[in-house]
């Protein structure tokens, strides 16, 4: 059972992160008994996925689904009805395995979204069944599972990259640019001359990261310079990377070397925020 007043000691260390998102992962193909009826959901309008993750007051998991999808774009509602479906489905899908209805629910925007867009997903949630109980940005939900009190966190998504800076544990600053997976997809297309659905599952692949290291390395760059333009006028000692597109192979390692700052990663980013998202879901 995952502890949530466990307390990190060391900033670069991802125990409590790691064992959470290890948690989540195994409820979606297992789920969990919660602790009582009160289900803390977190639904993640992603660019390239859809998440609900599911957990019980204790924020341990207890069940998750997840679908690609192209219903958003640079973190805009484009497919409305899409979008909905997607997430009845999802929720319909977890509810069955259950045996429970999920009731509310906290969803999370890039940090600098407009009011109209903040609503667009509010609505999608809401016609989709559930009670939207909070709305924050995407870095600041990742944090409620890294808990780090000082530095930048950077949630790299499918279509936009958001930074929130931490001092002592608060936010102090947010900003988000539009530049991400879907970006390292268009590279990869263009490179090998593939449609855009093969460069995804070429990305996606682990084994191939060394061989396309070199040609997204470009764009692990411009991440980089989108990162060193919010973070200027801060003191900003240590970068932690989470969302889909930091699963990419050494892109750590290149951020740091871009920015000579320390850059860290849990070791599956892609769950962070999702998960972050249901910790902030308020159920009396």
């Amino acid at each position: 059972m995952v502890k949530s007043k466990q307390q990190i000691t060391d900033e670069s260390d991802f125990a409590f992160c790691n064992k959470l998102v290890a948690d989540f992962e195994a409820s979606i193909e297992k789920p969990q008994k919660p602790c009582s009826n009160k289900l803390l959901t977190g639904v993640d309008l992603g660019t390239a996925y859809i998440v609900i993750s599911v957990l019980d007051e204790e924020f341990n998991p207890v069940c998750g689904a997840y679908r690609y999808a192209s219903v958003v774009r640079d973190g805009l509602v484009v497919d409305y009805m899409g979008a909905v479906r997607i997430v009845k489905e999802l929720k319909k899908e977890i509810e069955e395995k259950l045996g429970l209805e999920l009731t509310h629910a906290a969803a999370a925007i890039p940090p600098g979204t407009s009011v109209n867009d903040n609503g667009a997903v509010k609505h999608v949630l809401e016609s989709a069944g559930f009670e939207v109980t909070n709305i924050l940005d995407e870095p600041t939900a990742a944090n409620a599972v890294l808990r780090i009190q000082n530095g930048a966190v950077v949630d790299i998504g499918g279509g936009t990259t958001g930074i929130s800076i931490f001092k002592d544990g608060e936010v102090i600053y947010t900003g988000d640019e539009a530049t991400g997976g879907t970006h390292f997809s268009l590279v990869l297309a263009g490179n090998y001359k593939i449609p855009f659905e093969e460069a995804e599952a070429m990305k996606k692949d682990s084994e191939k990261h060394r061989e396309l290291g070199p040609i997204l390395r470009p764009v692990v760059q411009k991440v980089a310079s989108i990162i060193a333009h919010h973070i200027e006028n801060h003191d900003v000692s240590n970068i932690y990377l989470v969302g889909g597109t930091s699963c990419l192979t050494g892109m750590e390692a290149i951020i740091a070397d871009e920015l000579s700052i320390a850059t860290f990663k849990p070791v599956n980013p892609f769950f962070v925020t999702p998960i972050g998202i249901a910790m902030n879901c308020k159920v009396i």
